[in-house]
């Protein structure tokens, strides 16, 4: 289907007719008197002849309109296509601190014997298992926070779910500093949601950590979470017990001591949302499959019509008409030039 952007601009056509009608104003000129007048009367009736050339005209009238249509937008319309779509908004908001780097974690499939000789940090587990959960949201828009000492938007909300796995996918620890800003985080993600339909927006928040920088206090975020209708799904991430290898043996130790389960907990059940732990790979991917139930893609269609503008056709062939049409005129100026060489050589 073809369709122009502003038709109305197409009542333009006529006005090069309209501006001729118009009448002449009668003006009043001194007279110039000089000695080569014949030869540049020659040259004016010449210019006139080709002026009023119909090639010339045919050529002038197509470059109008030409223009004209090109600003009119022209489009062509291909067929409509039916697009999943829920209104459900989701912002997940990835922790990437220093944290992050802690190598307790199992790839999905692998025994404790193969992990001795992997090295598999948080992140990389978090990638595995939300980069999933991510592409998997088809219908939802979903944009990404990523937060350490500061919180930044990575993505913003869109349905393009595989460029935000891929940001995802992208981020490396230390790239917004060591320490952990949840109160920020969700600041921003709430921000990106406010102008959001009610009842549909949502933050998942991943951590390892406790709040140790920011200019936000995370409970003040999750009230503010509550007023605007916000649910917010926290999920605490990181193994309970560790044993490595010392000078004295094999030693045990808690990965996780610095995570904050408590303000996670308030956090979620102050704005409506839910608390989640996950202390292996597997628990990660048994949350987001609670998540999938908590919050399912209720699918409706959503009609479009993929659009290409086509302004560059008639813009160029003007383009190649003015070119020609100046390449008609050359010889004149040739001409041009020989006579004023005359009127000098008359002059002097």
């Amino acid at each position: 289907m073809f369709e122009f952007g502003w038709l109305w601009l197409l009542a333009l056509l006529p006005a090069p007719l309209l501006i001729r009608l118009l009448p002449a104003r009668q003006q009043q000129e001194a007279a110039l008197q000089v000695p080569f007048f014949d030869q540049v009367s020659e040259l004016n009736l010449a210019h006139q002849a080709r002026g009023s050339n119909r090639f010339h005209f045919l050529l002038l009238w197509l470059i109008w309109t030409l223009c004209v249509i090109a600003a009119a937008d022209p489009k062509w319309l291909g067929e409509a296509k039916s697009l999943p779509y829920t209104g459900r908004d989701l912002m997940l908001a990835v922790d990437i601190s220093k944290s992050m780097d802690e190598k307790d974690m199992l790839p999905p499939g692998v025994t404790s014997m193969q992990f001795q000789n992997r090295s598999y940090n948080r992140l990389d587990a978090v990638k595995a298992v939300i980069g999933d959960f991510a592409e998997q949201r088809q219908g939802d828009r979903l944009g990404l926070i990523l937060f350490a000492d500061q919180a930044y938007l990575q993505a913003p909300l869109t349905y393009d779910t595989a460029t935000v796995n891929q940001l995802l996918q992208e981020s490396q620890i230390g790239f917004a500093g060591s320490a952990t800003a949840i109160g920020d985080a969700l600041g921003l993600a709430i921000k990106r949601l406010k102008d959001r339909p009610e009842g549909s927006r949502r933050i998942i928040l991943l951590s390892d950590g406790a709040n140790t920088a920011g200019q936000t206090e995370p409970l003040e975020a999750a009230q503010k979470a509550r007023d605007m209708g916000v649910k917010i799904y926290t999920i605490g991430f990181g193994a309970d017990e560790q044993i490595v290898q010392t000078a004295f043996g094999p030693r045990r130790y808690n990965p996780s001591r610095d995570l904050d389960e408590k303000a996670l907990q308030e956090i979620a059940e102050l704005s409506g949302g839910q608390y989640f732990r996950a202390r292996t790979t597997e628990e990660l991917e048994l949350i987001h499959k609670r998540l999938d139930t908590l919050e399912p893609i209720e699918l409706d269609e959503l009609k479009v019509r993929p659009s290409k503008r086509l302004f560059y056709w008639p813009l160029g062939f003007a383009l190649a008409l003015a070119l020609l049409l100046a390449l008609t005129f050359i010889p004149i100026t040739r001409r041009t030039e020989r006579v004023q060489t005359q009127a000098q050589g008359v002059n002097g």
